[in-house]
């Protein structure tokens, strides 16, 4: 589903400050994969999940997705493929917007405008349907503004809007970091409901190893731009934060892990 072939991204090339923020990175999903991603500050995460979302185009290197290549893609061209929700709970909506409208936008994503794609009755019954799926209340607020809402049930609908049409890889960029702890917890559960329920390729940025070796079918570390452990099974299943520590710190050459990760 997602296959990425020797790709690099280097930041400020030639510069003083020049920054390899990906190097020869080799990774493949399969169809259904939950791959949870951590690493430090600077490991290239981030980079990571904005080249395959098309933020900017990898310098060297293959990026394919349900096998077309989308390596010189727009980040328009790729909407199609592609659901994304942000650390920002404000990213991912519009604030001015009501809560249909809104979904409305995300069953669209990818198609062409006409003049003629209102909002009809079946289809305001459909998002009524799908926001009693996250037990929040909203299936009765259609019309209220998205700016109203909290931090916690604009994440939770920017999650419905991005897994709306089912997308070939979903990607979570640190969705719930910016959320409280019970929150969060929340928005964690809608989304390995929706995953699950979905079947839906997807690839997880958290800094919280607990979440990491907890949901998911795959995790993988990256350090310096590079994946530098990548377990899945039994193996995953078995870890303990320990273990992934021990490992972040042979990787660094005994530098001790960052404080976001020690207190996850």
């Amino acid at each position: 589903m997602l296959r990425l072939t020797n790709v690099s991204k280097t930041f400020n090339k030639g510069t003083v400050n020049e920054k390899p923020a990906l190097v020869g990175v080799d990774l493949h999903l399969e169809p259904g994969d939950f791959v949870t991603v951590i690493g430090g500050n600077g490991a290239g995460k981030s980079t990571l999940l904005n080249a395959i979302a098309g933020v900017f185009p990898p310098d060297s290197g293959v990026i394919q997705i349900d096998g077309a290549d989308v390596s010189l893609l727009s980040e328009h061209q790729r909407a199609r493929y592609l659901g994304r929700v942000f650390q920002d709970p404000m990213r991912g909506t519009a604030a001015d917007m009501q809560i249909d409208e809104n979904l409305a936008l995300a069953r669209r994503r990818g198609e062409g405008r006409g003049l003629s794609w209102g909002i009809g009755k079946a289809e305001r019954a459909e998002y009524a349907e799908r926001l009693a799926s996250l037990d929040l209340g909203l299936e009765n607020r259609l019309s209220s503004k998205v700016g109203l809402l909290s931090g916690g049930q604009r994440q939770a609908l920017t999650l419905l809007m991005a897994t709306l049409k089912k997308p070939k890889l979903l990607l979570l960029d640190e969705h719930t970091a910016a959320l409280d702890p019970k929150t969060a917890k929340k928005v964690l559960e809608l989304t390995a409901q929706v995953v699950e329920r979905d079947s839906l390729t997807t690839l997880m940025i958290t800094h919280n190893m607990n979440d990491a070796i907890r949901l998911g079918s795959r995790l993988i570390m990256m350090h310096e731009g590079h994946v530098i452990y990548d377990v899945s099974g039994e193996e995953k299943r078995a870890l303990k934060v320990h273990d992934l520590l021990l490992k972040f710190e042979e990787a660094s050459g005994g530098e001790l892990a960052n404080d976001r990760m020690l207190l996850s």
